[in-house]
């Protein structure tokens, strides 16, 4: 019995029948409520922490607070939504806005512009209090604090660093290197120098050079992950005073907050974020058919790289992956696309290791997991010639991919899972 499904790609939706009998997961996300009440939320939490006494305890008078934010490449985030909650309860707890700095924690990305700041924060926060910025590649403004168990070299800013209480703020979601964000990563890469950061990064890379990507730096994985256990000693370092942390819906609202230690009531969140977006799944699959959702999330291969990385994660090795991507903006953003220059992927990971970034390991990621199983990009025509390039098939329709993967997988009783929403569920086995 034939089964349809639907699948966004740009501003349409592709449909297919399929045989329902061969159909082994429908990855869906769970349907979560929104918070109605944000500011009585935050409040909330932050009087009801994890770990830590209540906020007005671990603040006092004459404190000077730091508080690490987001950039505006995480305006998802919504800060401008809670972080004034977060300034008057500091105020109640004795602490004047005149005693209270926000950092915005740009790691490598470029400042922040003053109106920039007002779309990331609000208004309100840009007039109460003071706004620093923290530009890794300015080497003065970091001081080192000491050196993690693997031999990185922790340099924080020093605004951060001379402060009496540091408040960690951010949102977490998956993370295809940390296993997710938020919690230590306000501090690294947030407020670190660019040698740190590097330091830490390179972590995601194989021990042996050759062998290209950690497979252990992966989308929910934090047992055993060397990026995110160099990112805790980081943190442990510093000591940061609290967090306020927020956890989302599949559309983008307020699910939770979390507040309180670091790292305890990060962990909490991480389980939340794990519970709304973590799909079990019976096993993987021969077959691995997967959307973003549409525009925006398919603008370019850069957006689909979280499906792609998802996708990945449901199918079995000798599988296929097919992929419906539009991608209209193909080429963007250059410094994504100009890593598929290189000649082999051996070339493209010996330049990342001379010098990291985020977009170069997602093209050595996105080569790699296409040289273990075909990867069937379903796309605009124009889009072949940069398909093929980054080591994938392309194909002008679903039902033209289709004939392809069964001709790579060489049988008619494969089985199939359906991940229409790929850019946000991650496949989570034996759960």
């Amino acid at each position: 019995m034939l089964k349809e499904f639907s699948f966004g790609y740009g501003d349409q939706e592709v449909t297919i029948a399929l045989p329902e009998e061969r159909i082994l997961n429908v990855v869906e996300g769970k349907a979560v409520k929104a918070l109605v009440d944000v500011e009585a939320a935050v409040a909330a939490a932050l009087n009801n922490p994890i770990g830590t006494p209540p906020l007005k305890e671990v603040v006092q008078q004459g404190d000077k607070i730091m508080i690490i934010a987001s950039d505006i490449t995480r305006k998802w985030v919504r800060h401008d939504l809670f972080l004034p909650t977060l300034l008057n309860e500091l105020n109640k707890s004795g602490v004047p806005d005149e005693d209270i700095s926000l950092i915005v924690a740009l790691g490598a990305h470029r400042h922040h512009t003053p109106e920039e700041n007002v779309a990331t924060f609000g208004q309100e926060v840009v007039d109460r209090i003071t706004i620093l910025q923290s530009y890794a590649p300015e080497a003065d403004d970091f001081v080192c604090i000491g050196q993690t168990s693997r031999g990185k070299d922790v340099c924080i800013n020093k605004h951060v660093v001379n402060a009496d209480k540091v408040i960690l703020t951010g949102g977490i979601v998956h993370h295809l290197m940390a296993g997710f964000g938020g919690g230590r990563k306000a501090i690294m890469p947030g407020v670190s120098s660019y040698s740190t950061i590097q330091g830490n990064h390179s972590l995601c890379l194989h021990d042996i050079v050759g062998q290209g990507v950690s497979l252990e730096c992966i989308a929910g994985k934090l047992e055993n992950n060397p990026m995110h256990a160099d990112m805790l000693e980081m943190a442990e370092l510093l000591k940061p005073a609290f967090l306020l942390n927020a956890v989302f819906t599949p559309e983008g609202q307020f699910a939770s907050f979390v507040a309180g230690h670091w790292h305890e009531a990060w962990l909490q969140g991480c389980k939340t974020a794990s519970d709304i977006f973590g799909v079990p799944v019976n096993g993987k699959a021969d077959l691995v058919i997967a959307s973003a959702g549409g525009f925006p999330k398919d603008i370019n291969l850069y957006q689909g790289s979280k499906t792609i990385g998802n996708a990945f994660m449901a199918v079995k090795p000798g599988g296929v992956v097919i992929l419906l991507l539009e991608c209209r903006d193909m080429m963007e953003p250059p410094d994504f696309s100009d890593w598929f220059n290189y000649e082999s992927l051996y070339d493209r990971e010996v330049a990342l290791r001379k010098a990291f970034t985020v977009p170069g390991f997602i093209a050595l990621k996105l080569g790699t997991m296409a040289k273990e199983v075909p990867h069937i990009v379903v796309s605009l025509p124009r889009n072949k010639e940069f398909i093929e390039k980054a080591g994938m098939l392309a194909a002008a329709s679903l039902e033209e991919a289709v004939r392809m993967a069964e001709e790579k997988l060489g049988k008619k009783d494969y089985t199939i899972t359906i991940m229409a929403h790929g850019a946000n569920t991650v496949p989570v086995e034996g759960v």
